[in-house]
């Protein structure tokens, strides 16, 4: 049974930090997305699981900036920086919640890229 993606916030007892969010989906590894805010007055960490992964261009490119355009529009956010393959900080106050939305909606348009690049990976 496929499942409808959801967008939560992790109860407060099991984050490891001050506010989680997640992507709850059935293809994480295309489409798993993670917001964690570890401390007040730190940045927002925005993890995405398919840039782990992509590694081949244009595709490549194309996720990245397409995922740093996308968080730079949420409202609140000053600044983003990649801090690793699949992991950006994001400065300001955002919206947790809307972090995850924004990076889904790049996932959405680019999943049947993704999808074929992890599979044949």
């Amino acid at each position: 049974m496929i499942v409808p993606d959801a967008v939560r916030r992790r109860p407060d007892h099991l984050v490891d930090g001050v506010e989680e969010w997640t992507l709850d989906t059935d293809d994480p590894d295309v489409r798993g997305v993670s917001v964690l805010l570890p401390q007040r007055g730190w940045p927002w960490m925005v993890t995405v699981a398919a840039a782990e992964f992509v590694r081949s261009e244009p595709l490549e490119s194309q996720l990245r900036q397409r995922i740093h355009a996308a968080l730079t529009a949420v409202d609140g956010v000053t600044q983003v920086d990649e801090e690793d393959r699949e992991v950006w900080a994001v400065e300001g106050k955002p919206d947790g919640e809307a972090l995850v939305h924004a990076v889904a909606a790049v996932l959405d348009e680019l999943t049947p890229a993704i999808r074929a690049h992890v599979t044949d990976s």
